[in-house]
């Protein structure tokens, strides 16, 4: 994977986040190139972007949203934001994200101004660090050349690098296969200056492999091919500052599954060990029928 390749998908994201003001309170924007999927990241990045382009001077805290539909990814999103309040400490953004004049998504996000008050937060688990880990790229285009269940998409070139602690496919003891810790570095520089561009990409690494985490328990049963997934809903809060081009720690975990539905839960950590980020998303985890 050369260098070039994988700053390309980095390099592309943020121009898909730089969504076109169409009117006022009506954003447009493009797709990324997923052969045939429209990644909900995206769109929850995207939704965000476009909340963020309607306040000013104060940062998301929190966001909560619900994947409605799948998404084509051949079609524009347009992006429609509702000013529901402008407070005094909080401001309130409703977004629906439309294809074809249906709702495919839509998020209620909170910002605040900046405000000095009580902090305390777990500790980061005590995993390797990053420079001791590979690049899931690189091992799992190595390892496709003798194994052919590492799938096409594995190999592709991201916009993020991501390091896992325990690699795509490696037997786990039954203790680790409810938890899946990764780290994540967004490819290219970002400017200081565009605030929001962070907690934007932030929630679309968010939604990364965040799914398939309730398919850890079921590894040992059940192949990827078998089942069904889909993001049903996703809660994401923002606790402290950080940096997407610097390392993230996402320790991502299932707690549930039930009724075709797995329950996950993630905490980002950065390289100081400080709690900046966490999520829970609920998301389809179907059988799909044989025969």
């Amino acid at each position: 994977m050369t260098e070039s390749a994988a700053n390309q998908s980095a390099t592309q994201l943020l121009r898909i986040l730089d969504l076109e003001a169409v009117e006022l309170n009506l954003f447009r924007g493009a797709n990324e190139d997923r052969e045939g999927r429209l990644f909900g990241g995206q769109v929850l990045a995207q939704a965000l972007r476009a909340a963020a382009n309607t306040v000013d001077d104060r940062r998301p805290h929190s966001l909560h949203g619900y994947f409605m539909q799948a998404g084509d990814p051949a079609r524009p999103v347009l992006y429609e934001v509702e000013r529901i309040r402008d407070g005094t400490s909080f401001t309130t953004r409703r977004v629906v994200a439309v294809q074809n004049g249906n709702a495919i998504f839509n998020m209620d996000v909170s910002f605040q101004i900046d405000e000095p008050g009580l902090s305390h937060e777990i500790a980061m688990p005590n995993v390797p660090r990053p420079n001791a880990l590979e690049d899931d790229v690189i091992r799992a285009r190595r390892e496709a050349q003798t194994n052919p269940s590492v799938s096409t998409w594995a190999q592709r070139p991201r916009p993020f690098e991501t390091r896992s602690v325990f690699p795509l496919e490696q037997p786990r003891a039954l203790r680790e296969q409810f938890w899946n810790p990764v780290w994540v570095r967004f490819r290219v520089s970002l400017p200081d200056a565009d605030a929001a561009l962070r907690f934007c990409l932030l929630a679309y690494a968010s939604d990364m492999g965040m799914v398939s985490t309730a398919m850890l328990p079921h590894a040992d049963s059940l192949r990827r091919a078998e089942i069904q997934m889909a993001s049903l809903d996703h809660a994401l809060w923002f606790h402290r500052e950080f940096r997407m081009d610097d390392w993230l720690l996402i320790v991502k975990r299932t707690s549930s599954a039930s009724g075709a539905r797995g329950m996950n839960h993630a905490d980002f950590f950065d390289l100081d060990g400080r709690l900046v980020a966490s999520a829970s998303q609920e998301g389809l985890i179907r059988p799909i029928a044989s025969g």
